[in-house]
């Protein structure tokens, strides 16, 4: 138990009837009287807060929460036999952004009470909460008494998956234009046979099923659809360049977000999907067909973290080739720097003697904004040269890879979506694997 503000001033009281006791201005008998009653006060009120049953507590919140979205908690107390005032803070995960917390009530007696306060979560991954922290104030406010009540509780935090659900109402092309993919339009047909139609003005003689026309007696065409049933690998980098942060996201944040847009359009396309992360942790997940993939990925990757550590990439290929044989296409996404052309490149020769390779390389926002700010001053100046320098050196890691035939996408995280979505089609649609 503690003592309250208002008992803190009742003795700073007594003290000063002490005070104007030795003056002589009181009779020393009040002294000693007062003090005896404030005595008997604190201890009756103590007494009763110490017996004072402790609220029950139940909290109510889903098993799986996505990042950086807002979800409300509700949090039910029940006082028991005897009204009681009680402060209430939910032992929620560190970090996360909470608001209508810490929150005072006024129980009543044999009722319940409930009320909501609204909780983002800011890490994926499993987190824990630790109860709920009470305060309860003793019937006269001289004593507070602190309790750790309610069952603790695990919680999943998956990656945000509201836009996979949005885009799932969607068209397969309307969805890659969602996500700021530029879809062009086709140039030939596809491999795939699709169905039969009535001819349209434009479609060219090769599409002309002769015998069909014969049969119906008006021209039909063959319509073909892109081949389906090829296999997209996603490799992403958990090493520690994906540390970075742009906004609330780190970048292995955004990385796995793009990672799931482009598996779900891979997957609408009729493809099989796989995923290899790299660099730190290591998850492996095999190629995946149908929409039920998406959960597969999620289950896998929702506890993934990057760690303080360089990114052998030789050894992600080599892991890759070892795993998976089959022709496929394969997104890496990472950060480069000048210092890593040599490994990755080597990496990328290797991938290259089966698969079809594209490289994405994130750009920091912040390098896009210094050099949009006003050089002013000597400070400012210095800051642009910089950002300009390294901006070169990435330039050259990327012109280096193209000319070895790989497809380089040089992106912010904003952009990173729709930049691997419109490059995936356009694989697609070239009939490059």
């Amino acid at each position: 138990m503690r003592p309250t503000l208002p008992l803190v001033l009742c003795c700073v009281g007594w003290a000063l009837l002490g005070l104007a006791t030795s003056f002589r201005v009181l009779p020393v008998a009040a002294w000693w009287a007062a003090g005896a009653l404030l005595l008997l006060v604190a201890l009756v009120d103590g007494v009763r807060i110490a017996r004072q049953a402790i609220p029950e507590v139940a909290r109510s919140l889903p098993d799986a929460l996505p990042l950086g979205v807002e979800r409300n908690v509700t949090l039910v107390l029940d006082a028991g036999a005897r009204a009681q005032r009680v402060d209430v803070h939910d032992l929620h995960p560190t970090g996360w952004i909470a608001s209508g917390l810490p929150r005072r009530l006024q129980l009543a007696a044999d009722s319940s009470t409930r009320f909501d306060y609204a909780l983002r979560p800011t890490e994926r991954g499993d987190a824990r909460f630790e109860g709920v922290h009470l305060r309860l104030h003793s019937p006269w406010r001289l004593w507070t008494r602190a309790r750790v009540v309610g069952a603790q509780r695990t919680v999943r935090v998956y990656p945000d998956f509201a836009p996979l659900a949005r885009l799932a109402l969607l068209g397969a092309e309307t969805a890659s234009r969602a996500v700021g993919a530029h879809v062009k339009r086709r140039r030939g047909e596809g491999t795939d046979f699709h169905q039969m139609r009535d001819y349209r003005v434009g479609d060219s003689l090769r599409q002309v099923d002769w015998k069909a026309t014969a049969r119906m007696r008006r021209l039909i065409s063959r319509e073909y659809q892109d081949e389906r049933n090829q296999h997209l690998l996603m490799v992403i980098d958990t090493g520690r360049r994906m540390l970075a942060r742009d906004g609330e996201l780190s970048h292995f944040d955004h990385v796995l977000n793009a990672a799931l847009v482009v598996s779900y359009l891979a997957l609408r396309q009729g493809d099989a999907v796989g995923l290899l992360a790299s660099g730190g942790e290591r998850r492996w997940v095999s190629p995946q067909r149908g929409m039920g993939a998406i959960d597969v990925f999620l289950r896998a990757t929702y506890d993934l973290q990057p760690r303080p550590v360089a990114t052998d990439y030789l050894a992600a290929a080599t892991e890759l080739s070892q795993r998976h044989r089959r022709r496929s296409l394969v997104m890496l996404v990472t950060n480069l720097r000048d210092e890593d052309s040599d490994d990755l490149l080597g990496a990328v020769r290797m991938l290259q003697q089966r698969h079809h390779v594209v490289v994405a390389s994130l750009r920091e926002e912040a390098l896009d904004a210094v050099l949009d700010e006003d050089v002013r001053d000597l400070r400012g100046a210095l800051r642009a040269s910089a950002a300009s320098r390294y901006i070169a050196h990435r330039t050259a890691v990327h012109d280096a890879l193209r000319s070895h035939r790989v497809g380089m996408l040089d992106v912010t995280c904003e952009q990173l979506p729709g930049a691997l979505v419109e490059r995936y089609l356009a694989i697609k649609r070239d009939g490059l694997l």
